[in-house]
């Protein structure tokens, strides 16, 4: 059994990792900082709460530490717990800059693995289309959108909103949709950009359309705060028909609001949800549903685990985040200079 530490139990602690590793079959979540609180321990009995991770690190049974905190306190938390010795799941963004990444992935190693929270790799709609792409049904790819849209018309009043560094839409759902690019193809040879607030008074990045230039392809990476009417979640265009899928995973709506992982049906989409392929079949456009791979977070856990008792890599590599964090460090420049930028990916 793996005893975990969780640091941080606000929206991501308590939404997206206690419940998903309490699920996980070898994993115990045994104790949570919280500095002004004791919530988790209503929720999770038998859970040691501490006012600090320095307090947390002085029981050495805790070999993971998950650090949950808001996004300017990620990469020092992450460090002291690397220097105990511990392995590490940070939540996205890893660090808020190229160089606070570069120094969690230069401190990590075998001994005590950083493993960066890229979860929605393991959403419905993003295991539906790799496995699509990967059967080629749509042939050769030309484009690809791949969008996170939200009616926000009203900053919330948090870190997030308030101008505090590290917030921002582009560090929030850019890190996913950047991660699930890259995964999908690799590296773009050039990029383009706005990163843009849109709301009045913003004080921080709200909106952004990032396009990624590949020799063969192009993929656009939007999100916003204003978008009332529906967009498809994804949009593909190949040589030999297309694929459009509307919707997002369902996780992230029944953890808020089960608060656990449970039921034979986690994760599995409706058929109202379902996304359509056309292909062209002898000069006719066939089109149909295309079921989908049920979403499961738990097999972000899985591998941590696994990665931890030396079954396995980890199921997303330290160095994942630090290619995330130069693409989008890259589409701040890219819209603040307005040009388009050659990538050099070492």
């Amino acid at each position: 059994m793996i005893r975990v530490g969780l640091v941080g139990y606000g929206m991501a602690g308590r939404v997206f990792h206690a419940p998903v590793i309490s699920a996980v079959e070898g994993l115990e979540l045994a104790a949570v900082v919280e500095r002004h609180s004791r919530n988790a321990e209503a929720a999770y009995p038998g859970v040691t709460t501490y006012s600090s991770l320095e307090d947390m690190l002085k029981d050495e049974t805790i070999q993971l530490v998950v650090v949950a905190t808001p996004n300017t306190s990620h990469a020092a938390l992450a460090l002291q717990a690397l220097a105990a010795g511990r392995h590490v799941v940070v939540d996205k963004p890893v660090g808020i800059s190229v160089k606070e990444v570069e120094g969690l992935v230069a401190a990590s190693g075998p001994g005590h693995f950083m493993i960066p929270f890229h979860n929605r790799r393991w959403d419905s709609d993003f295991q539906t289309l790799r496995k699509l792409l990967h059967e080629e049904k749509l042939g050769e790819v030309v484009y690809l959108e791949s969008t996170f849209l939200r009616w926000r018309p009203l900053a919330r009043g948090t870190w997030r909103d308030d101008g505090t560094d590290g917030g921002g839409i582009l560090l929030d759902l850019g890190t996913h949709l950047a991660d699930q690019a890259i995964q999908l193809f690799g590296m773009p040879a050039e990029l383009s950009a706005e990163v843009l607030a849109e709301r009045p008074g913003g004080r921080v990045n709200d909106s952004f359309n990032i396009r990624l230039y590949y020799p063969e392809k192009i993929v656009t990476l939007v999100a916003n705060c204003f978008t009332a009417l529906p967009r498809p979640r994804y949009t593909v265009r190949g040589t030999k028909g297309n694929y459009v899928k509307w919707g997002l995973d369902p996780q992230e709506d029944r953890l808020k609001e089960k608060g656990k992982v449970e039921g034979a049906n986690w994760g599995v989409e409706p058929s109202s949800a379902w996304g359509t392929v056309a292909v062209d079949v002898e000069g006719s456009m066939i089109t149909h549903p295309v079921q989908p791979i049920p979403g499961d977070y738990r097999l972000y856990y899985a591998g941590v685990r696994d990665a931890i008792l030396g079954k396995s890599v980890a199921p997303v590599l330290a160095v994942d985040a630090l290619n995330v964090a130069r693409l989008l460090e890259t589409a701040e420049i890219s819209s603040r200079e307005k040009r388009t930028i050659a990538i050099a990916w070492d």
